[in-house]
């Protein structure tokens, strides 16, 4: 673990979880790459047990708000989350296809990115019902903020559809406070 980096696990605290693309490239720049982080986002949290409060899928970084897992700790979670995804969408094409057609920038490259992510990921534990909905309508302010869609409720790839309207979005909510 890098020097003074403090990850504070088994308060049962919530953790709102941010982690970027490489380099703060756009590589969940096409719907498909969204929509295959959230699949895999809801597989890897039936297989190791957290609480999933909120979501947003942004098209170079992520923010999670999730409980601690009934197996492993958040770190494990982002670790297995990281990799699947990093392998699902480093994965060459199975037919040639031209640039236009790819929708991944690194594909288009003659160089492939050394990594898809990050080393790291921001944690910051949630204790509070005032931190809770802080840290929830940050997350589905974020679209808006970065002038990706006029209004939260356009952007699909996060939880706010939930909240605002108890519709089920592209992952199973688990509301907790």
């Amino acid at each position: 673990m890098p020097k003074g980096l403090k990850r504070r696990y088994g308060l049962h605290h919530l953790h709102f979880i941010t982690c970027s693309c490489y380099r703060r490239l756009p590589l969940f720049a096409s719907a498909r790459a969204k929509n295959l982080f959230a699949k895999i986002l809801g597989e890897v949290r039936d297989r190791y047990g957290f609480a999933l409060a909120g979501y947003v899928v942004m098209p170079n970084h992520v923010h999670l708000l999730i409980s601690e897992p009934a197996k492993g700790t958040p770190s494990t979670i982002m670790q297995v989350l990281k990799q699947r995804v990093s392998r699902r969408l480093r994965r060459k094409p199975r037919r040639r296809a031209s640039s236009q057609q790819l929708k991944l920038p690194f594909r288009d490259s003659l160089q492939p990115l050394p990594r898809f992510w990050q080393y790291r990921f921001y944690d910051f534990n949630v204790w509070s019902q005032t931190k809770f909905v802080e840290k929830l309508h940050y997350m589905h302010m974020n679209p808006v903020k970065r002038n990706l869609v006029a209004h939260p409720r356009d952007w699909p790839w996060s939880s706010f559809s939930f909240y605002s309207k108890k519709e089920p979005g592209l992952i199973r909510i688990d509301p907790l406070r």
